[in-house]
């Protein structure tokens, strides 16, 4: 048995040090590129997969993308349908995938392999691209409450992080689009399916722009947290919910106390990472969020950056709870300090160094 153990300890660390020792390879030639700017230019090669893309007559697109605009939202028409909103996702959920389900002991040893940790990622923000599709079942045999939620969050913020920039992507390639006085067919392509994906009507950009934004990771990590139990929730363990999303049509778990005429179930994903994505998906387009979307667009208009605790104010239709789970997120990262993320950039894979060299 000791022997299955080491092999498979071994098999886990040279996967890990094989990618980890091309990122070190990598990192020297990008280092002061990652203190400069926040998208990183293969991230936006990849979106920006055309040569007219670009207006240079206007060319200050941050300044267009959060000051000066108050963007309002059109509540008269909501796409609602759960198939329809998630369908990339549902599409990818229905794949198969084969995870391996790590224990915290293999973990623990990769984050030290690779110097993952939270005080360098609150002093620097910066955040390594590990990405752990599974929780560990031992999660809730930690008896430390610090150690677990420090495991916890090292965990999903990565998760968190690189769903926040993909969006962050987007809405770039949004107002650069918007920007142009004519557009390609792959622009218009690209533009009709996230009207599909954030349930908007076609060319209801002002919409549009309102739904395509970010979620603080702070506020991310404390609805998992507050969710899951920091992630030793059956529902987490076995479905890889991370935020409790109820389906009436996809895969998921029933709550052992639900009554038998309730047909809901907590939505099932094949990896974190999906759950993460949905999570985002549900804010940004449900209608019972569509004052936390007000606020998050008053923010940028402002110039402000976005405040969970403000954010927050916003979710008493997330749970049963109302108020007191409005009290209960906010407690949580007050208390452990997760405003601290909220400005944390990941850092690219070995993959993605490797395009740029």
């Amino acid at each position: 048995m000791n022997t299955k153990l080491k092999i498979r300890h071994k098999r886990v660390k040279n996967k890990i040090l094989n990618t980890f020792t091309r990122f070190s390879l990598s990192a020297l030639v990008v280092t002061s590129f990652f203190y400069t700017a926040p998208i990183f230019i293969n991230f936006a090669d990849k979106n920006f997969n055309n040569k007219e893309f670009t207006n240079n007559s206007k060319n200050i697109l941050n300044k267009t993308l959060n000051k000066g605009k108050t963007f309002e939202e059109d509540d008269t028409w909501m796409q609602s349908d759960e198939i329809d909103l998630l369908y990339d996702i549902l599409e990818e959920n229905n794949s198969e995938i084969n995870l391996v389900r790590y224990t915290t002991s293999e973990i623990n040893s990769l984050f030290k392999e690779v110097n993952y940790n939270l005080k360098d990622v609150r002093e620097n923000k910066l955040v390594k691209p590990i990405d752990i599709g599974l929780l560990p079942n031992e999660i809730n045999d930690i008896s430390s409450s610090k150690k677990k939620k420090d495991m916890f969050i090292k965990i999903i913020l990565p998760l968190i992080v690189k769903e926040n920039t993909k969006i962050r992507i987007d809405r770039k390639r949004l107002f650069t689009i918007l920007n142009k006085s004519s557009n390609t067919d792959i622009e218009k392509k690209w533009l009709k399916k996230k009207f599909k994906q954030y349930g908007v009507r076609q060319n209801d950009f002002s919409s549009l722009k309102v739904r395509m934004d970010e979620i603080p990771a702070s506020l991310a990590i404390a609805q998992a947290a507050k969710e899951t139990g920091w992630g030793t929730s059956r529902f987490a363990r076995k479905g890889n919910a991370l935020f409790g999303q109820w389906t009436w049509s996809g895969e998921g778990l029933k709550p052992k106390e639900a009554d038998k005429s309730e047909t809901h179930k907590v939505m099932k994903f094949n990896s974190l990472q999906l759950s993460v994505r949905a999570y985002l998906r549900n804010l940004n387009t449900h209608k019972s969020y569509i004052n936390l979307r007000k606020a998050r667009s008053e923010l940028r208009s402002n110039d402000k950056p976005l405040d969970s605790i403000i954010l927050s104010k916003h979710l008493d239709k997330y749970a049963e709870t109302g108020n007191q789970y409005i009290e209960v997120l906010q407690k949580i990262i007050n208390q452990n300090k997760l405003k601290d993320f909220d400005e944390a950039r990941l850092l690219p894979s070995s993959k993605d160094l490797e395009s740029l060299i």
